[in-house]
């Protein structure tokens, strides 16, 4: 099991992250970005399937910036308070942040970047200006916002078709601007079908979903 460290980012900021599987160096690694619900038990499973498939993973603590060690559950309260958190870390900082858990890991091989909800959106931009090796994004609806950046290397995405909060017009906008991306689209599947405390979850799909995403960095990361 995995453990949590402290990191400085380049403005002084202090922040939690939680690390687990083997030490970077002469390994691969990923940094696993948050949903909006901080790195709770959740992210933390998730972490550790990474860590188990042999990668050094970390997973910054992104809310520390507003409250430290926050980390919520999926009941409608929870989406409400994730919500103002996330309205109140600043985009500049957010990525100092992700900067400075990939510095922690650089010393690996390869570094690649993971993110679900917000998180997805997180890695397409660490992926695009902190030169990520690959990413790959799980339902991120800000991506379209950042559709035309260039990428630094391989980029993967999953899209629901029945996710409220992304419209199939957006997937179509970073399809056309993004050709070289594989972007996947899951009939019937709806936000967060990825994460198993939340209804929305998919057993078929994330199945599907992960397997593409470990087979996406066993090759990008080589």
């Amino acid at each position: 099991m995995g453990k949590m460290i402290e990191l400085t980012a380049k403005d002084g900021h202090k922040l939690g992250a939680y690390v687990t599987g083997p030490e970077p160096k002469g390994n691969k690694a990923l940094v696993v970005i948050q949903e909006i619900f901080g790195v709770n038990s959740h992210m933390r499973r998730v972490c550790e399937m990474y860590g188990s498939q042999g990668y050094a993973v970390i997973a910054p603590a992104l809310f520390d910036r507003v409250e430290r060690g926050a980390e919520l559950g999926y009941q409608p309260d929870d989406m409400a308070r994730g919500r103002e958190l996330r309205g109140k870390v600043p985009d500049e900082g957010m990525l100092a942040d992700v900067a400075a858990a990939k510095a922690y890991v650089d010393s690996a091989s390869k570094v690649g970047i993971v993110g679900y909800c917000w998180g997805g959106s997180v890695a397409w931009l660490g992926n695009t200006r902190l030169g990520f090796d690959a990413s790959s994004s799980y339902y991120g609806g800000q991506i379209v916002q950042a559709k035309d950046e260039k990428p630094n290397g391989p980029a993967m995405m999953h899209f629901g078709t029945e996710d409220k909060s992304i419209p199939m017009s957006d997937v179509e906008q970073i399809k056309a601007a993004q050709p070289k991306a594989e972007i996947h689209v899951y009939e019937g599947a709806q936000h967060g079908f990825c994460c198993d405390d939340r209804g929305s979850f998919s057993e078929k799909d994330c199945k599907v979903a992960n397997e593409r995403t470990l087979a996406f960095f066993e090759k990008t990361l080589a």
